[in-house]
């Protein structure tokens, strides 16, 4: 994959020899000839041309889909932070072929790159925002931009696997691939069926999802308008925030210690994931939560529970397997000592 351009003349061949021999097509997944391929995207309406050639990458959410539907080939530069562990070697492989402009991000994991960096690449597609790089500063350059709604806010109501669906699919018009998309889409229905029935029907432990400010700070906390909301629930677990329609907010030490869960599952964007449990064990009255106590506190990379992507089908995947290798101690069993 050193090149997109010979695979971009085909695709331009094709098109042209369709134009050719068919009436103009409508708007809509499969665009012909002149016709725009139109999709609402965060409230707005991201209209192209034609299928995206030059597409740069600013965060790590879509990569597991464009890989599936053939297109990461298209992504002709990257910036932000790609854990290796999202990706099984196929797939990293294809990512470690496209250029990284930059990792850089602030204290709080925010990508730090310029505008005139992006402009650069001359893409015709983003793939993230960023505080500097929104879809306001880039129209000015002609360059379309599509986000994940889950970090735009404009996902309505309690999270869902559907989400999920839906944003693969948007994918699959964007890059007219309809047909590949509605296959990737069955494929992960059918592995969160497999994964659910592996959740053994007596489980009823509560958690939190957090995410923590290593070396002190604020802690968040995910709500129902979360991915992790649906992931958690198919793992048979209770969310001691669902009565929370927020996605993600703000919470105290106090307010986590009284709610007390069974299970802590603690979010990061990168780096060693035993500093954010040490965050979490900091907080003042940690001491006393269940599941420090029990162990049962697991670190998931943040994709694997946010945004609704393919990555929180792995994730959820992830959650089953820790749940049985940690089922519930029984009190008799309890170490001398012990709370009951």
């Amino acid at each position: 994959m050193s090149s997109t351009r010979p695979a971009a003349r085909r695709r331009a061949a094709t098109a042209t020899a369709a134009a050719l021999l068919l009436p103009l097509a409508g708007c809509g997944g499969e665009a012909a000839g002149d016709a725009a391929i139109s999709v609402e995207n965060c409230g707005a309406t991201v209209e192209l041309d034609a299928a995206p050639e030059r597409v740069v990458m600013l965060k790590s959410a879509a990569v597991p889909t464009l890989h599936r539907l053939d297109v990461l080939d298209r992504v002709v530069a990257r910036a932000g932070v790609y854990p290796d562990e999202y990706y099984d070697d196929e797939t990293l492989a294809a990512l470690d072929e496209v250029p990284l402009l930059t990792d850089r991000t602030d204290a709080s994991g925010h990508l730090q790159i310029s505008r005139e960096e992006v402009v650069a690449e001359t893409p015709d597609l983003v793939l993230g925002e960023t505080e500097n790089l929104t879809r306001e500063t880039l129209a000015s350059s002609g360059i379309e931009l599509v986000e994940e709604p889950a970090f735009c806010g404009s996902l309505e109501g309690d999270a869902s696997f559907e989400d999920l669906y839906d944003q693969v699919r948007l994918y699959g018009e964007v890059f007219e691939r309809p047909d590949e998309a509605d296959a990737y889409v069955g494929e992960l229905q059918d592995r969160v069926a497999q994964i659910e029935a592996r959740v053994p029907a007596d489980e009823d432990r509560t958690v939190a999802v957090l995410y923590p400010t290593v070396g002190g700070g604020v802690t968040y906390a995910y709500g129902r308008g979360s991915m992790s909301a649906p992931l958690v629930e198919a793992a048979g677990l209770e969310n001691v925030f669902g009565d929370v329609a927020d996605r993600v907010f703000e919470v105290s030490a106090e307010e986590l210690v009284e709610r007390d869960p069974d299970v802590v599952v603690v979010l990061h964007s990168d780096g060693d994931p035993a500093e954010v449990v040490d965050a979490v064990a900091d907080l003042p009255g940690a001491g006393a939560l269940r599941a420090l106590e029990s162990g049962a506190v697991l670190p998931l990379l943040l994709n694997f529970a946010e945004p609704p992507t393919p990555l929180a089908v792995d994730g959820l995947d992830r959650l089953v397997a820790f749940l049985a290798a940690n089922p519930v101690q029984d009190p008799a069993q309890a170490p001398a000592g012990s709370a009951p």
